[in-house]
């Protein structure tokens, strides 16, 4: 989903623009790279109702993320809307085992009688399955997201000790924080578009068109598991193994791996906080200004004509 500001800029202007504009309004005299932007900041919301976000310093850290949550609590929603306006690389658990449920394969097998039953797999399994995606050639010293996964103390031991020997380690964990009783209100009105993952909500996000997607026209679905009896199950599991996942994280976070907690009732709410945070604290090219490097579809869903794959836990 296309950032809102961006839609509703009447002009684009390049930087470059920005900063001729600028300096002739300067006294004389060289300008420090923090200074300059923040002065093309103050004209971009003077004359087009924006700003531009100070750009990180050039020794910045790269980011590679992961996202925490409730069920339901809007993770895929906020990690879609940073992939599609940010040149950054993807990573879900769960598309992964979709992938492997689409496919026969014996994991995806054995996760789908699981997911079916409200539970989780075990940690050695998932664990191999996204690590092996992580040391993908092309993903070295490139910005990503890994959604939905680890869920367990023990998964992110494992991921963090990964990581560590190929010296790529965690620089953002982000706990999106959203009231049980708001998540509960939302899982009746949640349908989705099985081959893209796009999500839709009938209370605050409808699509165009009811029961179809925005994109192709294509019929939505409900998921299997949004209904109360499973959504319970899930979220006692979220309590009971992935709350300690978040203490364990805020025992370790430093200085070059960061922590932060976001509140809000909707994506829409908690997407403002989000996209600060990275703005201003990593390395990011936007999708219209990235170079013409290979772009790497590590998790996407199959998207065969008329295959519908089983939502997972996201």
């Amino acid at each position: 989903m296309t950032a809102t500001n961006a839609l509703l800029a009447p002009v684009r202007i390049s930087p470059v623009r920005f900063r001729s504009i600028t300096s002739k309004a300067q006294a004389p005299g060289p300008a420090s790279p923090t200074a300059q932007a923040h002065r093309d900041a103050h004209f971009a919301r003077t004359h087009y109702g924006q700003a531009l976000s100070p750009k990180p310093s050039p020794d910045a850290p790269v980011l590679r993320m992961l996202m925490f949550g409730k069920p339901g609590a809007g993770k895929g929603t906020l990690s879609t809307r940073l992939v599609n306006k940010y040149d950054i690389n993807f990573l879900s658990a769960g598309d992964i085992l979709r992938q492997n449920i689409a496919d026969k394969t014996e994991v995806g097998r054995i996760a789908e009688e699981i997911v079916a039953a409200g539970g989780l797999l075990p940690d050695d399994v998932i664990t191999n399955v996204v690590t092996s995606k992580l040391d993908a050639p092309a993903l070295q010293h490139r910005p990503w997201i890994l959604d939905g996964f680890p869920r367990t103390v023990g998964q992110g031991e494992l991921l963090d000790v990964h990581l560590r020997n190929k010296s790529t380690p965690l620089s953002l964990i982000v706990n999106v924080d959203v009231s049980d009783e708001i998540i509960l209100g939302r899982i009746s009105d949640r349908w989705i578009h099985s081959p893209s993952g796009r999500v839709y909500n009938m209370s605050y996000n409808r699509p165009k068109v009811d029961g179809r997607d925005d994109v192709t026209g294509e019929p939505l679905v409900k998921r299997p598991d949004d209904n109360p009896e499973i959504f319970a199950r899930r979220l006692k599991a979220f309590y009971e193994q992935t709350s300690p996942l978040l203490a364990y994280y805020a025992s370790r976070a430093s200085a070059s791996t960061r922590l932060v907690t976001l509140k809000g009732a909707t994506s829409d709410e908690i997407w403002p906080q989000l996209e600060g945070i990275v703005q201003q604290s990593f390395r990011l090219r936007p999708k219209d200004s990235s170079s013409h490097s290979p772009r790497v579809d590590l998790a996407s869903p199959r998207r065969e004509e008329g295959k519908r794959v089983a939502e997972m836990p996201a």
